[in-house]
């Protein structure tokens, strides 16, 4: 069979394309298999940064900037395409088309070219039902929910610290920032009541991150606080094998009905965590709700009070510390790779 995947998010090296990427690697290994994107020299950056194989995929022209007969007439040669949604419908003309999508758009209405081209998808996929209950809303859709892929195999629990660790980009202007100022105000705290611990904050970061990064160095200094970028991935999972304890603050202080584009609509990192048996408390809002159960697998928090005490209270019960890291462990697994291959090979095929 012939498989085509498109992401006009290519180049950012994101959840969207760990996604696709993940997905189309594995077709490959007994299909035929091709990415549009314009420029071919992007496979081995995108290969290494996000660890995936992508030695059987080839890199094709990006068929989507072609003019309709163009389009109709090489869209029509694959059996399936797979489009990572930016808002957009791509015309399509494949066999059978999936159309993907990561954020939670919420739109009033969507007008009656779109209503046309989305008859052309079999299937509406969402990466989580936070994503899902919006995009039907929006799309007119019954879309399917199936989470992404993580590699939990790969991540195991080691020898456990007085550490607590947030990972997640270094950045102000991105889609949905991962609020670490609230992390550091809220940790400084904490350890006024918890000697030894230490807060670890990990995430990529451009350049254009570095006033942020700054400003995020000059509030943790003086305390046990350490702010890593662009750390790789082998040394990033020996800091969850180390963790005893996993922060996130994506969406603190924004109402997720209003401006659901701005939770975390997933949250890899936090299953990445739980796979570590760092247990998450993390915030009670977008996708992290349908990762962790409060007091099963992990705690919820709403406000910096909540996290302050939370926290400390499980600093401070090493009982409840323990079977929330082992009930961690093995939420984690409904999230593995093989699970996500299952779930789409029962459609694709």
């Amino acid at each position: 069979m012939k498989f085509g995947f498109y992401s006009p998010y290519l180049d950012t090296f994101g959840g969207g394309e760990r996604y696709i990427l993940t997905l189309a690697s594995h077709l490959s290994k007994n299909h035929l298999v091709d990415i549009f994107w314009d420029d071919p020299n992007i496979k081995p950056s995108l290969a290494r940064f996000l660890k995936i194989d992508l030695t059987k995929i080839r890199f094709t022209k990006n068929i989507f900037k072609k003019n309709l007969f163009e389009k109709t007439f090489l869209t029509f040669g694959y059996n399936l395409i797979f489009v990572l949604s930016d808002g957009s419908i791509p015309l399509t003309f494949a066999s059978k088309n999936i159309l993907h999508f990561q954020v939670p758009f919420n739109f009033p209405q969507v007008n009656l070219a779109a209503k046309i081209k989305l008859k052309r998808y079999r299937y509406v996929i969402c990466n989580s039902h936070f994503t899902k209950s919006f995009i039907d809303k929006s799309f007119k859709v019954d879309s399917r929910v199936i989470y992404p892929p993580v590699d939990v195999k790969s991540i195991t629990p080691g020898q456990k610290e007085k550490l607590i660790l947030s990972v997640g980009r270094f950045s102000r202007k991105q889609l949905h920032p991962k609020n670490q100022e609230v992390l550091i105000e809220v940790f400084k705290e904490v350890a006024k009541k918890a000697p030894g611990w230490k807060l670890v904050l990990v995430g990529q970061a451009k350049k254009e991150d570095s006033k942020y990064i700054r400003s995020l160095k000059k509030q943790a200094r003086g305390h046990a606080i350490k702010i890593i970028e662009n750390l790789k991935v082998d040394k990033l999972r020996k800091l969850y094998s180390q963790a005893s304890i996993y922060w996130h603050a994506t969406g603190f202080g924004e109402d997720e009905n209003k401006n659901p584009q701005m939770m975390e609509h997933f949250g890899i990192s936090t299953v990445e965590a739980c796979a570590a048996g760092a247990v998450p408390v993390v915030i009670g809002k977008g996708g992290q709700k349908e990762i962790v159960q409060d007091g099963k697998n992990g705690l919820l928090w709403m406000t910096k009070s909540e996290l302050y005490e939370t926290s400390l209270s499980l600093i401070n019960n090493k009982g409840q510390l323990r079977s929330l890291s082992r009930a961690a462990v093995k939420n984690s697994k409904r999230f593995s790779q093989e699970v996500f291959f299952r779930e789409y090979e029962k459609i694709i095929f």
